[in-house]
């Protein structure tokens, strides 16, 4: 459950596949991208967790309970961070991460 006061962050591996998703027409926008990125994360109150190396090593070592690139990319900083992943998707379970849903 989000508490008041935390930080919630936004993966930019979260916002680039939403790019991937509406340019292969999965995903449709009634307002430019742009708008819906600052409405969606800034308008929101969120913050940006760049990825950084120190990320992406942990990727090296992660088992491949999943393939999906952002979705193992998200489990990484969640690790390396020490914070709950808000997600939906059961298949990360596998994963030994704190998550919020």
């Amino acid at each position: 459950m989000l508490k008041p006061g935390n930080t919630t962050l936004v993966s930019p591996a979260s916002y680039w596949e939403i790019a991937i998703k509406i340019r292969l027409g999965k995903y449709t926008l009634h307002e430019s991208y742009e708008a819906f990125m600052q409405r969606g994360i800034f308008g929101n109150g969120f913050s940006i967790l760049p990825i950084e190396p120190k990320h992406t090593a942990v990727l090296t070592t992660l088992p491949l309970h999943y393939r999906d690139p952002f979705d193992r990319c998200l489990v990484a900083q969640a690790l390396v961070e020490q914070m709950p992943l808000m997600s939906g998707d059961s298949v990360l379970e596998a994963y030994e991460i704190a998550s919020i849903w």
